[in-house]
């Protein structure tokens, strides 16, 4: 059983930062692969990045491409997400995910491992 836990959410001007973390407890994630996916209201939900278990490879949807940064401490268990230039659209809850295969997958069924959540909200 894997325990993931976000943070790093909260309220930031259009234009302003924030890095989120995701920290795993129960197993080791060096052999999973990494997602963060957003869901805001009304609107499914969606992968923003995804990373393979060595970091090797990684995925970003177009809306967030070049804005977005995912990362990866496997001594440390964590997963990051650092999130620059951000836009009102990225109002959004944040959940990370881990996956057994291990890859970039960006389907949510393939992620059998979640946080609870952390909220981003951009606003002036």
């Amino acid at each position: 059983q894997v325990r993931l836990v976000e943070s790093g959410g909260g309220l930031v001007q259009p234009g302003g930062s924030l890095r989120l973390s995701c920290a795993a407890s129960g197993r080791t994630l060096s052999y999973y692969g990494m997602g963060w996916f957003r869901q805001a209201p009304e609107k499914e939900r969606e992968c923003v990045a995804a990373i393979s278990w060595s970091g090797g490879r990684t995925y970003y949807a177009d809306a967030v491409k070049g804005r977005f940064t995912i990362s990866r401490d496997n001594a440390k268990n964590t997963v990051f997400l650092q999130m620059n230039s951000l836009k009102p659209e990225d109002t959004a809850v944040y959940y990370c995910a881990a996956a057994y295969s291990g890859g970039t997958s960006q389907n949510p069924n393939e992620y059998p491992y979640w946080g609870q959540g952390t909220q981003v909200t951009v606003s002036s």
